[in-house]
C-alpha cells in the first residue's frame, strides 16, 4: 500500500514543537513560557481554561501544560476537552493544592504528568521535553498505521475448545529466534515463541484467542514462561531472553512471584508487550510494570506501528526496547515512505534512550536498508528461522 501521488509523510523529527500553556497566574505563566522558549519550544499561552479550549479548537499543539485551579474552566475540564479533540496529545497538570480527587480524575482522563507546585524549572523542562518526544512518536506511529493499516485475526468458534486448548497446553513448546547485533556480528538475544502440537489451534494467535475466550490465559502464560526460562540454562551468559506477554498477563500474580523460574533470571529477560492489545483494561498497569522492573525485568513494546498506537500505553510502559512491526520492514528498501517512517521512529526512540529492533527481515536489501536507517539489532528469516534451542545464525 502506498501513499497517493503527491502525498507526503510528515517528518515529525523536524516539525516545530508547540506547547499550549494555561495558567491564571500571569507571573508564573510568563516565567514558564520563558523557560520553555529558551529551550527552543514554541509556547502559546492562555489565561484560563476556556481560552485554552478555544485555542485547541483553532490550532494544533504537541503538548498541553495547564494549571488545575483556573476560572471559567479548570484544568481537569480542559483535560477532558483535549481528550475529546485528540486522544494522543500529552496533557501535564500543575497544581499548588494537590488532592486525591483531582489526582484520580487526572489519571482517569489520561494525564501524562501531575506536577506539584513549586517545582524546579529544570524538572518541568525535562517533563515537557519528554511529553514532546511522546507526542512526536505517537504522530509517527499514526503515520505508519495510515500507510500500512493493520488487522487483528480472530479465532473462530469450534466445538470442544476446552479440550483442544488443554491439549495445546500439554504439547506446548518454545521455539527461539535470534536477535543479532549485526554490525558486531553477535547474538544479542533470543525471542521465545510459543508453539504447540495441537492441530486445531495451529498458531500462537489461535492458542491465545482460545485461552482468552475460556478465561485460561494465565495457564498458557505460566506454561510458556516456565519453558522459556528452563531453556536459558543452555544459552550463552551474555544474551537476553525476550518473552511475549499479553497485556492481561500483567494481572497474573505469578508474573511477579520472586520464586518463579523467570524471576530467577529477570536481569536477562525482556518482557515484550504487543501494541495490538490495549492496556486500558489492566488494573494498576503502571504499578505492575514497576514491580516487574524492581525484580530486574526490562520491557519492550512489540509490533510498533501496527497496534493501538496508544500514547498512554507507551508512556505507562516506558520501554527500554521497541520492535518495529514486520509490515513496516517488509520491502522497506523499495519504499521511500517506509524509510521515512522508520527513520523518524528510530531517531525519536534514540533521543528517548530506547533501543530499536527491526523484525521480519527476509532479504539482504531489507537488511542493508535498515542498517542505513540506524537499526543495528535485527531479527528475521534472513538471519535465522525460529527453532529449538538454539538456532545458528547467518550473517
Amino acid at each position: 500500500m502506498s501513499s497517493p501521488a503527491g502525498a507526503a509523510v510528515e517528518d515529525v523529527t523536524r516539525a516545530p514543537s508547540r506547547v499550549l500553556l494555561a495558567d491564571d497566574d500571569p507571573e508564573l505563566r510568563r516565567a514558564i513560557a520563558r523557560t520553555l522558549e529558551r529551550a527552543g519550544l514554541t509556547v502559546v499561552t492562555a489565561e484560563d481554561g476556556q481560552r485554552a479550549a478555544a485555542l485547541l479548537a483553532e490550532e494544533s499543539f504537541d503538548v498541553v501544560l495547564t494549571d488545575v485551579a483556573m476560572p471559567k474552566m479548570n484544568g481537569i475540564e480542559l483535560l477532558r476537552v483535549a481528550r475529546e479533540r485528540d486522544l494522543e496529545i500529552p496533557v501535564l497538570l500543575m497544581t499548588g493544592a494537590p488532592d486525591v480527587n483531582s489526582a484520580i480524575e487526572a489519571v482517569r482522563h489520561g494525564a501524562c504528568e501531575y506536577i506539584i507546585k513549586p517545582f524546579e524549572s529544570t524538572r518541568l523542562l525535562h517533563l515537557v521535553r519528554r511529553a514532546v518526544d511522546l507526542s512526536r512518536l505517537a504522530k509517527a506511529k499514526r503515520e505508519a498505521m495510515r500507510e500500512l493499516g493493520s488487522t487483528r485475526p480472530e479465532a473462530g468458534d469450534r466445538a470442544g475448545l476446552e479440550v483442544t486448548l488443554q491439549r495445546a497446553i500439554e504439547t506446548l513448546w518454545m521455539a527461539y529466534q535470534p536477535i543479532v547485533d549485526f554490525p558486531r556480528r553477535r547474538v544479542f538475544g533470543y525471542e521465545a515463541l510459543l508453539r504447540s502440537a495441537e492441530p486445531a489451534l495451529p498458531n500462537p494467535v489461535a492458542v491465545i484467542d482460545a485461552a482468552l475466550r475460556l478465561g485460561r490465559l494465565e495457564h498458557v502464560g505460566r506454561a510458556a514462561r516456565a519453558k522459556a526460562a528452563a531453556s536459558m540454562t543452555d544459552a550463552p551468559d551474555d544474551v537476553l531472553l525476550f518473552v511475549n506477554l499479553h497485556a492481561r498477563d500483567l494481572e497474573d500474580p505469578a508474573l511477579v512471584d520472586e520464586g518463579s523460574a523467570l524471576a530467577a533470571i529477570a536481569p536477562r529477560v525482556v518482557l515484550e508487550i504487543t501494541e495490538r492489545a490495549s492496556l486500558d483494561g489492566v488494573n494498576e498497569a503502571k504499578a505492575r510494570v514497576a514491580q516487574l522492573r524492581n525484580l530486574g525485568f526490562r520491557v519492550a513494546i512489540d509490533d510498533l506501528g501496527a497496534g493501538y498506537a496508544g500514547l498512554t500505553s507507551f508512556a505507562m510502559l516506558e520501554p527500554e526496547f521497541v520492535k518495529l512491526d514486520l509490515s513496516l520492514v517488509r520491502d522497506v528498501n523499495a519504499s521511500s515512505v517506509k524509510q521515512k517512517l522508520i527513520g523518524s521512529m528510530t531517531a525519536l526512540c534514540s533521543d528517548m534512550g530506547i533501543t530499536v529492533i527491526a523484525e521480519g527481515i527476509e532479504s539482504v536489501a531489507e537488511r542493508d536498508c535498515l542498517l542505513d536507517l540506524g537499526c543495528e539489532l535485527l531479527q528475521g528469516y534472513l538471519i535465522a528461522r525460529p527453532g529449538r534451542p538454539f538456532p545458528g545464525v547467518a550473517y
